[in-house]
């Protein structure tokens, strides 16, 4: 499997793949339904969005990101999502250490990722991978602001400050 760089023409495929409202919501808070191409492309005019697909064998099995801060000097994984049919079978802990590697490989040593109180796949897969949960008062702190109680974690290492 591979770790390329997100093109517009990946758009329209992982937009696809959320398959209803819910599960739209949980990957990306968005409640757009269904997610569209020009949605996903649009994420990447941000200069601190990285969007990278994990391909194999001409295959797109999974979309995520990299948000980095230089001035915070770190990085956050985001909208990581396995296509459908490649779900289950640990091509997501493969997707989030290849994202990893890119954000420690770009020399941010924090790296953080949320994921929604009621994404239970997801929080088992960035758990799988090595991710470990924030302390939850340092998690209340960041959440304040969020529409949601987001669950929050670390890579180990990390020092805990305001992401």
């Amino acid at each position: 499997m591979d770790l390329l760089p997100f093109t517009t023409e990946h758009a329209a495929t992982v937009a696809g793949w959320p398959a209803s409202p819910e599960e739209a919501l949980l990957w990306c808070g968005s409640r757009e339904f269904p997610v569209t191409g020009r949605t996903v492309a649009g994420w990447q005019e941000d200069q601190e969005v990285h969007g990278h697909v994990l391909v194999q064998d001409g295959t797109l099995l999974g979309y995520g990101e990299v948000w980095t801060d230089a001035e915070e000097d770190e990085a956050e994984l985001a909208h990581v999502v396995v296509a459908p049919a490649a779900r289950g079978g640990g091509v997501g802990r493969v997707l989030v250490r290849a994202l990893l590697d890119r954000a420690l490989g770009a020399g941010f040593d924090d790296v953080y990722l949320r994921v929604h109180p009621d994404n239970a796949g997801a929080l088992r897969c960035y758990e799988g991978a090595g991710f470990v949960r924030v302390d939850p008062a340092e998690a209340a702190g960041w959440n304040a602001l969020q529409p949601v109680a987001y669950v929050w974690l670390t890579w180990p290492g990390t020092v805990t400050e305001t992401p």
